[in-house]
């Protein structure tokens, strides 16, 4: 069974920063992109930041210059270095992947069970 396991979430202090580690474990054929999302209560998932199986990297307008995204496709792991933090970017961080499990013939879209992330001001 797949699995996306998040770690790394956390309090800091605004102007602070924060490593996310996502790894994705299971019997995974190929993993196209993997990417970070977050959700604050009463508002819709929003796209943090993703990246391709190429590198390819795509980050929030609210993001940008602040947080980097990475991955490491031998680890099957993706990354979220978050500079800059601040008290907007409170929320519970998810771990996204769109990948096909040996199973299947499709890809699937998978999801991590969330870290917190807390930025104090």
């Amino acid at each position: 069974q797949v699995q996306l396991v998040e770690s790394g979430g956390g309090l800091v202090q605004a102007g602070g920063s924060l490593r996310l580690s996502c790894a994705a474990s299971g019997r995974i054929l190929s993993i196209n992109h993997m990417g970070w999302y977050r959700q604050t209560p009463g508002k819709q998932r929003e796209l943090v930041a993703i990246v391709s199986s190429g590198g390819i990297t795509t980050y929030a307008d609210s993001v940008k210059d602040r947080f980097t995204i990475s991955r490491d496709n031998a680890k099957n792991t993706v990354y979220l270095q978050m500079n800059g933090l601040k008290p907007e970017d409170t929320a519970v961080y998810y771990c996204n992947a769109v990948l096909r499990p040996f199973y299947s013939p499709d890809p699937r879209v998978y999801w991590g069970q969330g870290t917190q992330v807390t930025v104090s001001s």
